[in-house]
């Protein structure tokens, strides 16, 4: 066999291997991403030395980032969840207009929810109101659940600091404000047209599904009576800190001179981590402090929001060792030659990768990280690429075709009491109907842009 096609079989081997892992014999993706990893600079012809070297490198490497920005998002929105925060913006927005408007309300709510938080700890923390809304309103719970989890799988799926896209920025050496903006333009669509008009569409096939709510009360938070609920500006000042400073680094950088020291403040607190530890600063005063929490409770509460992110970190930088390897075994140059050669179009290939990563292991998060270690190269060799819809188009391949194989597919199915093929027509095309609808987007921004 050529050395060149042998090489490029080697990534479609450990890829292989890492399908196998995790559906078949049902490893953690942490430990699945490991073992691929090793075996891909085993096979590739490195000692063992070397290759659990490359791996530690690759892993720091994108843990010193991302690490920090997921963690440091966890912690912005637990304060959101536990203080009540969240509570204040649904129903905020749920009393703007006439009950028709309710769908788009409520995804518009949870689609600014969603921005600071794990998608599975937000929609669990959210079902008891959308239950609520059902009952107040007489609506079936679908019609306030499908908007729902809508919003949410937007922020989730393209905008940082959410483990997908933040990956894909670090992989891609993206700009933060950039990607975030073009985020924005295409969370705004696809939210609107996966959220409401996705949900009256579907809502033909389920006159009666799921009832109104009546089996589920929410859940009160302990001492809820004795502590005030945060009021609306704060929250929204706490929620939109983040992109808002990320934004302004990137759009106000041609107002200084780039030795000022205003031009240097910029930079630093624009930085991702710098703009969500303000954020994290301004919450847990705000939030927390304001609303009736102890400093003792705010540790817990911080605490236990880490929980859920541990994980994720984990597979995030294991995710990166795999991405360290491609490189170390100059897998990654021969991919981007060949590539060059084929002239794919990078953001399709990216998106492709993704997606059928995802629909074969069920893990959005693994399928970008996994994707984003090929596609990476390419982003270096093409100068005309642009990083930040790269991003965009990675995360969105990863968030195609939920089934059997995800926990986002359990979830929606046992709270909204479906069955297996109602989540089909309704959680799995939704996600899906979400993927293609980044795809374009980001070919739509691509050739406005060029």
């Amino acid at each position: 066999m050529h050395p060149d096609v042998y090489q490029l079989v080697s990534p479609v081997l450990a890829i292989l291997l890492l399908i196998l892992l995790i559906t078949r014999l049902r490893f953690h993706p942490f430990l699945a991403l490991i073992l691929s990893a090793g075996f891909l600079g085993i096979v590739s012809g490195m000692s063992p030395v070397d290759t659990v070297k490359s791996f530690q490198k690759g892993f720091g490497g994108i843990l010193s980032s991302v690490g920090l920005v997921v963690g440091l998002g966890s912690m912005l929105g637990g304060l959101l969840l536990e203080s009540g925060g969240a509570d204040k913006i649904a129903n905020a927005f749920v009393g703007i207009g006439s009950r028709r408007w309710i769908p788009t309300t409520i995804c518009a709510a949870a689609l600014l929810i969603g921005l600071p938080h794990l998608f599975d700890v937000s929609f669990v923390m959210l079902v008891p109101l959308a239950f609520v809304i059902a009952r107040r309103t007489n609506s079936y719970i679908l019609r306030i659940g499908v908007p729902l989890a809508a919003g949410l799988y937007v922020s989730h799926g393209l905008l940082p600091p959410h483990p997908s896209p933040t990956l894909a920025m670090a992989a891609y050496h993206a700009d933060a404000g950039k990607t975030i903006f073009y985020g924005f333009l295409i969370a705004v669509p696809m939210a609107i047209i996966s959220g409401p008009l996705f949900t009256s569409f579907i809502m033909r096939w389920f006159p009666a599904s799921g009832g109104f709510g009546e089996d589920a009360a929410p859940v009160a938070q302990k001492d809820a009576a004795e502590r005030r609920l945060p009021s609306l500006p704060l929250v929204l000042i706490a929620v939109l800190l983040p992109p808002g400073l990320m934004m302004l680094r990137t759009f106000g950088r041609g107002l200084f001179d780039n030795h000022s020291v205003a031009h240097k403040w910029l930079e630093f607190v624009g930085d991702p981590i710098v703009s969500l530890l303000i954020a994290v600063l301004f919450a847990i005063y705000a939030l927390g402090i304001r609303s009736g929490f102890s400093l003792t409770q705010i540790q817990k509460l911080l605490g236990k929001s880490l929980g859920p992110a541990a994980g994720v970190i984990l597979i995030l930088g294991a995710g990166g060792g795999l991405k360290e390897m491609l490189v170390a075994t100059h897998v990654s140059d021969l991919i981007a030659h060949w590539a060059v050669t084929w002239q794919i179009n990078p953001l399709i290939l990216g998106w492709a990768i993704a997606a059928l990563i995802r629909v074969a292991i069920g893990s959005a998060t693994v399928a970008t990280v996994t994707a984003a270690g090929i596609v990476a190269p390419l982003a270096a060799a093409d100068p005309n690429v642009s990083l930040e819809l790269l991003v965009l188009a990675t995360s969105s391949g990863g968030l195609m075709l939920s089934h059997l194989n995800d926990s986002g597919f359990w979830l929606f199915k046992e709270y909204f009491k479906l069955s297996v093929s109602e989540t089909l027509k309704s959680w799995t095309l939704l996600v899906s109907l979400q993927s293609l609808i980044g795809l374009a987007g980001v070919l739509l921004l691509n050739a406005l842009i060029h």
